[in-house]
Order: structure tokens, then sequence, then C-alpha cells
């Protein structure tokens, strides 16, 4: 196994251009680092294209490493200056792994679809697409001008959650909701708006359904919710006036899988 000792390593330097949007996005590459979350990317069928870790990694995540490196195209140890330039954590586990983007897995449209519109937090993204895969939703739209879904921060935040959530990303608002309508969608706006249909009064279980999350600050833009089918709010009996967009898109997905399994027990 090859060791790299220095910083201008051309293998290093690539890697690390990765810490850059705009890289990862030409390239359709990504770093991932930590122990468990690149164990995580190759146990969910991520291509992983290079492995690096330091001797101490190698040793105190023994598990973890043999598990990414053997699922890797390219395995290398690196020298503990050379790992903080992969690193955009301030206490490294000195594990990182180069991967290809995912691909969009799911052929056949679900009943639930998830739409993120201008999402600008990374912690907000990656914690809403936690609670997607934990509650079953396997696609999530992001429209507009998201923040980028592998960035370092996002993916820390997700849990592994991006490498199995299938991301679709979409600049168009009007293309989106078309192309949702015609698949029979009942696009839903999430809204602080005391005149909204309450979600607890709705009903998801028969149908397709698509909920719209806007903004941490500004919320769906007004043109998108002329767009949406229903206007959907939280109840709150609090003097807060809106949720955070994690918050919300929490509860509402929530609402849209409980009532879906209630229909599947009792059907």
């Amino acid at each position: 196994m090859e060791t790299i000792t220095s910083r201008q390593n051309k293998i290093i330097r690539e890697a690390a251009a990765l810490s850059s949007g705009e890289e990862r996005r030409a390239r359709g590459e990504f770093l991932c680092e930590g122990a468990r979350l690149c164990q995580d990317a190759a146990r969910s069928g991520v291509e992983i294209l290079r492995c690096f870790f330091t001797e101490e990694a190698k040793q105190k995540y023994a598990p973890y490493v043999e598990e990414a490196s053997a699922a890797s195209g390219e395995s290398y140890l690196v020298a503990d200056h050379v790992a903080k330039l992969l690193s955009s954590t301030k206490n490294s586990q000195g594990v990182f792994c180069q991967c290809r983007r995912p691909q969009v897995t799911v052929e056949e449209e679900e009943p639930f679809a998830l739409v993120l519109e201008d999402l600008q937090d990374p912690g907000n993204l990656g914690t809403v697409l936690r609670t997607a895969e934990a509650l079953g939703f396997r696609r999530a739209y992001l429209l507009g001008d998201c923040c980028d879904p592998l960035s370092p921060k996002t993916l820390r935040a997700s849990m592994g959650a991006v490498f199995r959530v299938d991301l679709v990303g979409e600049p168009s608002r009007d293309a989106l909701c078309e192309a949702l309508g015609q698949k029979g969608y009942t696009l839903l706006a999430a809204v602080p708006d005391s005149a909204a249909l309450p979600v607890t009064e709705l009903e998801f279980g028969g149908g397709k359904w698509a909920v719209f999350i806007g903004n941490e600050g500004n919320g769906l833009t007004p043109e998108t919710i002329a767009l949406c089918h229903k206007g959907v709010t939280i109840p709150m009996a609090g003097r807060a006036e809106s949720l955070n967009a994690s918050a919300a898109a929490t509860i509402l997905l929530w609402e849209m899988a409980r009532t879906r399994e209630k229909e599947v027990s009792h059907g």
C-alpha cells in the first residue's frame, strides 16, 4: 500500500479540491470524512474511488477502515499533516473516501415526494434528508437554489441518508410542478397560514402527494405556492409564527407516513 507524505501529491490535491462545491459539481465527485460515514458509504453501494487513512485511524477504527478500503478502487496511508489537508473538521478521525456522486436509483414513482425550495443551511438539509429516509421517503427534489447536498456539513447532518435518498435537482418551479402534476401528484405547499388546511385533517392514505417546504427565512416563494394545489399548515398553540424548516419537515413527513401506514395496516 502506498504511503503519501507530501501535501503536494497530485492524488491528494485532487481529493482536497473537492472541498469546493464548484469542483464537486464539475467532477461529479465528493469527499466523505469520518470512519462511520465512510463505512456507511461502502455499505450503501456508493462508488468509492479512493480511500485515505492515517496510521492511527487504521488501528483505532480498523473495522470501518477495512470495510471502506475493501470497497474502494485504491487505498492510501497518509501522514497526519497530509490528512489535515483533506479534513473539514476540528478533530478529524483521519478516514476519508473520495466518492462518485450517487445516481438516481428509484425507477418507479413513489407515493410521496419531498420538494425542498431554496434551502440554504447544510445542517437543515442534512437533517431533513435523515428524517425523510427514516420515514421511508426515497426521493427528494432540490428546487431552485438549494445548498450542496454533498458538502461536508450536509453529509454529517444526514448521517448517510444522502447515500440512500435519490436527490433530483431542478432549477425551474414550473417544470417540476408540471411534471409532478402530470404524474398524478397532489402538490402541497407548507405555509404558516391559519387559512391553510391543517395537516392533521389530511388523509394521505390514497393517491400520490408531494409536499413543498421552503427556505429557512422566507418559506416558499409566492410563485411556487400558486402552482401548488393546496396549502397545508401545522397547527400551533404557542406564540411562534413558524417552525424551523427541518422541524416543519419532520412533522409533515411523520404525518404523511403515519396516515399511509394506518391505511396499509387496516387494508
